[in-house]
């Protein structure tokens, strides 16, 4: 069977309805799909195959007052039984175009240490390994 990528927007979030397991983290919340389609710097790619969401990309436009502004690929996900048919690399060539179209001359992803498939498979989009360290925070809600 084949693919189509789609972008999600306002007008056809309707594709959101058949999603296969393992395809996002989480459960989607309406009222934050809505927030996320509504802002112009945030973007969802999604494979479709037979009216079935098998998988997608998120990235966000990062806007620089000192440099151009870079694009963050925010997670990426395929359903298992899909992998390795091209599906993830069709979505981030599709979400990088966005990004280019927006001014971006730069994109960047984080991802855990031990995800050995998600290191390789941005490996093989030429994209180049660095160290970093991270830091993170709740937000105290008080």
């Amino acid at each position: 069977m084949t693919f189509a990528i789609r972008h999600i927007t306002p007008a056809n979030t309707h594709l959101l309805d058949r999603v296969a397991a393992d395809v996002f983290d989480e459960e989607m919340q309406p009222e934050r799909l809505a927030a996320f389609l509504a802002d112009a710097n945030h973007a969802m790619f999604v494979a479709v195959e037979a009216g079935v969401v098998i998988g997608q990309i998120r990235g966000n436009v990062h806007l620089q007052p000192d440099r151009a502004s870079d694009l963050y690929i925010d997670n990426l996900g395929t359903a298992p039984g899909h992998q390795r048919r091209g599906i993830a690399s069709g979505m981030i060539r599709a979400l990088i175009a966005w990004g280019r179209e927006r001014g971006c001359t730069y994109v960047w992803v984080a991802t855990e240490t031990d995800n050995e498939g998600g290191i390789a498979f941005y490996e093989s989009q030429r994209f180049e390994r660095r160290l970093l360290e991270w830091f993170a925070s709740e937000i105290d809600a008080t």
